[in-house]
C-alpha cells in the first residue's frame, strides 16, 4: 500500500516538474528582446538562433513594431541556414503581407536567389554539380522571379545582379539543350539532335551553346541529306564563328561529330526497323 502511495507521488511529482519545465520554455519575452536577440545572433553567424527568435517574434508579435524587418530578417536567415524553401516561403509571405513595401524588390530578389539555388543546396558545397544537367524547373522560376523584379523595380540596387544570374540561366538552359542533343546523337536520333539544336540557335541566340548547336545542325542536315539547311547552317556558323574549328585549313566544314555511326538513314528515320540488319 505504501509502495503504491509513493509510486502515486513520484509520478505527481515528475508531472508538475514537467509542466514547471514547460511553462518556462513557453515564456513569452519582450517583442524588443526578440529583435535584438535575432539581430546580435545574424551579426555572429548563429542563423540557428536567429530563425528561433524571429519565428517567435511573428507568432507572439505579429503586427509589433519589429514585424516587418522581422519578416524580412527571417528571410535572410532562412536562406543563410540553407532553408532556400523556407527562405522562398517567407518571401513569399512577405509580398502577399507587404505589396506596397519599400522593401518589397528584396524580398521579389530574394525568392529569386532562393530558387536560383534550391536545386543545389548544400550538397553544391561539397561535391561538383553539372548545373546544366540540372532540372530546369526551379531555374525558370528564378527566371521569372529575377524578370519580374526587372520589370517593377527597374531603380533596384538589386536588378543588375539579377540580371547577370539572368542570362546564367539562359546560358544553362541552352546547355541543357546541347546535353539532350549529344544524348540524341549517341542513340542515332539525327532529327531529335537537329531540333534540340534549332532550338538553341532560335531561343538562345547569344550564349556560348550557339557554336556547338549549329554543328549539329549541320551535321545531322547532312546526314538527313537535307542540302539547304546544312548549307544555311554552315553559312550561319562561318559568319558568327568564322574561327570555328568545325573548318579545316582551307575553310570547309569538317566535323566530325557523327564518327563512327554506320546506321543508314532508313534506319535512323525508321527507328531501327529498316534499312541495317
Amino acid at each position: 500500500m505504501r509502495s503504491g502511495l509513493r509510486l502515486l507521488l513520484l509520478s505527481t511529482l515528475v508531472v508538475l516538474i514537467s509542466a514547471c519545465a514547460s511553462n518556462k520554455q513557453e515564456e513569452v519575452l519582450p517583442e524588443k528582446t526578440y529583435y535584438e536577440n535575432a539581430r546580435q545572433a545574424m551579426s555572429s553567424g548563429n542563423f540557428n538562433e536567429a530563425e528561433q527568435n524571429l519565428d517567435s517574434l511573428e507568432t507572439y508579435y505579429p503586427f509589433g513594431r519589429y514585424a516587418e524587418q522581422a519578416q524580412l530578417d527571417l528571410i535572410y536567415a532562412r536562406y543563410q541556414n540553407l532553408d532556400l524553401e523556407g527562405a522562398r516561403a517567407a518571401a513569399d509571405r512577405f509580398l502577399r503581407l507587404n505589396p506596397q513595401s519599400d522593401h518589397a524588390d528584396y524580398a521579389l530578389y530574394m525568392r529569386g536567389l532562393a530558387s536560383y539555388n534550391l536545386d543545389l543546396g548544400l550538397a553544391a558545397r561539397y561535391f561538383p554539380i553539372d548545373v546544366a544537367a540540372r532540372d530546369p524547373g526551379e531555374q525558370m522560376q528564378s527566371f521569372r522571379d529575377f524578370s519580374e523584379l526587372l520589370n517593377r523595380y527597374p531603380d533596384s540596387q538589386y536588378v543588375a545582379d539579377a540580371r547577370q544570374r539572368m542570362v546564367a540561366i539562359r546560358n544553362r538552359m541552352a546547355e541543357l539543350e546541347i546535353n539532350a542533343a549529344r544524348y540524341y546523337i549517341k542513340r542515332q536520333a539525327y532529327v531529335a539532335a537537329n531540333n534540340r539544336g534549332r532550338y538553341v540557335v532560335e531561343n538562345y541566340p547569344s550564349s556560348p551553346s550557339v557554336e556547338e548547336a549549329l554543328i549539329i545542325m549541320v551535321e545531322t542536315y547532312q546526314f538527313l541529306d537535307l542540302k539547304k539547311g546544312a548549307q544555311d547552317a554552315i553559312a550561319l556558323l562561318r559568319t558568327n564563328f568564322p574561327d570555328s574549328e568545325a573548318f579545316n585549313s582551307n575553310g570547309e566544314f569538317e566535323a566530325d561529330l557523327l564518327k563512327g555511326e554506320s546506321r543508314s538513314l532508313t534506319n535512323v528515320v525508321t527507328f531501327g526497323l529498316m534499312g541495317d540488319e
